[in-house]
């Protein structure tokens, strides 16, 4: 049975004459979705993102479709209905109009308490609500209707009913207003928009020249947007990419009638150098706006405190400060990290929702790869609900592989999980001591401390749903313990749950046994992210993959799933072959077993480059131990040389005085782990690095995670299972580290593969094609 509880109206809004005929739908200068409308104008009171259980989509059809059909035969569900306020086309569906009562009913549904639905939350369901009072008053020519928010319990299948009923004209009022609020800023976007169109249609390139490579580079970006196709792009280093890619996206804007550029990064410091591009190739437009959008744990004002506005000042009354601050906002053209806050500090709000509010208001936005690629990508959903057309830009595309396998890779380790064991309540404990027997059983029937299977047990499936359920009851019924521990490790759960919806070749479950809890795991692991990514490529109008190394493409298209039709472009290096002289050792082996004797001719080999041309060196090995060993060996043999290293987990600040030593001038060897923090993203120009010693092909390491990798690539791409597990990515890196020696035009300097394999064929192809190599034969 439900139960219906009637609230009278407490509103007041503004009084309106109704005599006046509504306009004819051709009257309207903008349109907007009733949802949007009172998402800008309605909101009211605090930010509140403190966890409650939310019932999934297909809960919340089911829901409507419940209590849809518990009402008569006079009800008409999903009614679509439109109205015109302000010059403002308003369009809608309610959820239910009952003609027999003249009530019009918005369909909520929840768990747990009623009385924990958020008071801002309701507060945008009246909103709703009422605009569409006003709509059936005026296509059913009513005086008066009752309002209703109905919100479904899907624990218990009972209604509570929120009942209001409105005079016509109050309803008007009602509506207009919200009309008029949206309009005054709609048709001042609308105006920035078209200037935006006109200036961006005349927009001339930032430099006096193209540089060699630039152009085409840009030709084949505006291409790719004109014909609605992906691109992927290999462009040398110090061509200028990042202008490359933006001017001509921003120059066809019109033309290819964009709504959005989202420019993504895979680290900090390629947002900086995105902002300072775009501020180039855009300088002509007054009316651009670029916004940057930061983390969350890095933009916040108040670490610690929840998001909501008992816990955080800023979160306290947000919405109702929202207004002036986005005014504020769309006076600036470039909405970075520093101008957010400021803004933010100023109308005392939240820097981070801040931004995520300015993401609709803005034209260019710069995040990282996870803003659009994450399986809960908040540009990627925004861009779906508002049907933008999206171009879309990946940085260094290189690295968006392990990052996309990240993001669709989810364990559950032992050490969280009996950190919400302990924090977990009585009714909680029997759950999870279920749970970790099936955890348990499944590691005694493995007889190593690693083991990958093509599927998940179901045994464990089911504990794990009933965790989840009897932790989210909880939750729901207190919604105060939803933190620490047991929430994080609740969270883990969830999106084990639902990658195990998505369970498939592309996957594998692996079971880890350690001899310490933070070595046992069971863990979901994506091996070829292309099934999660391919959505988000056919989302976009076009999406430019580029980098200065992300060959061969047939591997980077597979693997992130491009679509089959994507072009391809390889632009040729501006740099000439005398620039850099390649060096490969056919008599050095860096293979682990000959490490230990041939270590004294590697470093013998370094001390000797470095006597004769002194100067700044990065030398690159292949793990920390063999970098240990080389560093110390280098002391040892070649006292007199200053030498650098870097170390394991270093701090930022140590990085950054790494790097700083590399000085105009100067002279010594770095030692560095090939593929870390020094092998790409360090700029070095002219004679701060004069030469690099690559120690290896930069081969993943051979264990059993990398061969079940290797044999699932085999399967999946006819025998391509050692190039796309371990060559590929392996030589890639060695491309990158190379790559830190010649900058400009004006740079020379000398690399050293010290390794026998890159005397084979099938390696040498894989290196750029301008480099000459050169034999080293070593002194007797």
């Amino acid at each position: 049975m439900s139960s219906d509880t009637t609230a009278s109206a407490q509103a007041q809004p503004p009084s309106a004459d109704c005599a006046e005929a509504p306009p004819p739908l051709a009257a309207a200068r903008a349109a907007v979705s009733v949802k949007a409308l009172c998402a800008f104008g309605a909101k009211v009171g605090d930010l509140d993102f403190r966890f409650v259980p939310v019932p999934s989509a297909q809960e919340g059809m089911a829901g409507h479709s419940l209590v849809q059909s518990r009402r008569g035969a006079d009800y008409e569900r999903e009614v679509t209905l439109s109205a015109i306020g302000a010059g403002l086309l308003v369009r809608g569906r309610a959820d239910g109009y009952d003609a027999r009562r003249r009530r019009v009913e918005e369909i909520k549904t929840f768990r747990g308490s009623f009385d924990a639905i958020r008071a801002n939350h309701r507060a945008l369901h009246w909103a709703q609500a009422r605009c569409y009072g006003w709509m059936l008053c005026e296509r059913e020519s009513l005086d008066e209707i009752a309002v209703a928010l109905v919100y479904l319990d899907l624990a218990s299948g009972e209604e509570t009913v929120l009942e209001e009923r409105w005079p016509r004209d109050a309803l008007r009022a009602h509506f207009e207003h919200l009309c008029v609020t949206f309009m005054a800023w709609a048709e001042r976007q609308g105006d920035r928009q078209r200037a935006l169109q006109r200036e961006l249609g005349s927009l001339s390139f930032p430099h006096a020249a193209f540089r060699p490579g630039q152009r085409e580079l840009a030709r084949g970006v505006y291409r790719a947007a004109a014909a609605g196709r992906c691109l992927i792009a290999q462009a040398p280093t110090g061509i200028g990419k990042t202008v490359a890619t933006t001017w001509p996206l921003l120059r066809g804007w019109a033309t290819q009638k964009t709504h959005k550029i989202f420019f993504l990064t895979a680290k900090t410091p390629g947002r900086a150098v995105a902002l300072e591009a775009l501020g180039l190739a855009g300088r002509d437009s007054e009316s651009l706006r670029v916004l940057e959008l930061t983390a969350r744990e890095k933009a916040c004002e108040h670490p610690g405190k929840s998001c909501d506005g008992e816990a955080c000042p800023l979160a306290r009354g947000f919405y109702d400060r929202l207004p002036d601050a986005r005014r504020e906002a769309i006076g600036t053209r470039e909405l970075g990290r520093a101008q957010l806050r400021s803004i933010a500090q100023a109308h005392a709000v939240c820097p981070y929702f801040l931004a995520q509010e300015m993401a609709r208001w803005s034209d260019v936005i710069v995040a990282d790869y996870n803003y659009y690629f994450d399986s809960s990508a908040f540009l990627f959903a925004l861009a779906k609900e508002e049907e933008w057309r999206v171009a879309v830009l990946v940085d260094e595309a290189h690295n968006l592989l392990e990052r996309a396998r990240g993001m669709y890779t989810a364990p559950l380790a032992a050490q969280p999980f009996e950190e919400a064991q302990r924090a977990a309540p009585t009714g909680i404990k029997p759950r999870l001591v279920a749970l970790r027997r099936e955890w348990r059983a499944l590691q005694a029937g493995q007889a190593a401390g690693y083991a990958a299977l093509d599927a998940i047990p179901e045994r464990l499936l089911q504990p794990l749903q009933e965790a989840v359920s009897a932790i989210a009851e909880h939750f729901a019924a207190t919604p105060r313990d939803a933190h620490g521990p047991l929430q994080r490790f609740f969270f883990d759960m969830v999106y084990f749950l639902r990658l195990s919806d998505a369970f498939g070749s592309h996957s594998v479950f692996e079971v880890t046994s350690g001899d310490d809890a933070g070595g046992d795991a069971l863990t979901i692991r994506n091996l070829v992210p292309a099934p999660f990514l391919k959505p988000r490529f056919a989302a976009s109008m076009s999406t430019v993959c580029f980098s200065g190394t992300i060959a061969p493409f047939p591997f980077y298209r597979d693997v992130l799933g491009l679509p089959d039709d994507t072009l391809e472009l390889d632009v040729a290096s501006p740099f000439q072959p005398h620039q850099l002289s390649v060096q490969v050792t056919p008599r050095i082996s860096t293979r682990f077993h000959h490490r230990a004797g041939s270590l004294d001719a590697l470093i013998d080999l370094v001390g000797a480059q470095f006597m004769r041309r002194p100067g700044n060196y990065l030398a690159f090995f292949s793990s920390f131990d063999y970098l240990e060993a080389a560093h110390e060996t280098c002391a040892q043999r070649w006292p007199d040389i200053p030498t650098w290293s870097q170390s394991r987990r270093m701090a930022e600040a140590d990085r950054e005085a790494f790097v700083a030593r590399f000085q105009a001038g100067g002279q010594g060897v770095g030692f560095a782990v090939l593929g870390g923090a020094f092998g790409e993203g360090v700029d070095l120009p002219g004679d701060r690095l004069i030469g690099a010693f690559i120690a290896s092909l930069g081969l993943p390491q051979h264990n059993p995670m990398n061969e079940v990798m290797r044999e699932r690539m085999e399967t999946l791409f006819s025998g391509q299972g050692y190039n796309y597990t371990y060559l590929y990515p392996g030589l890639r890196k060695v491309v990158q580290a190379a790559g830190r020696v010649i900058r400009t035009e004006s740079d020379s300097g000398v690399v050293y593969l010290l390794d026998d394999r890159f005397e084979r064929p099938e390696v040498r192809r894989l290196l750029p094609s301008w480099w000459q190599l050169e034999r080293y034969i070593l002194s007797a």
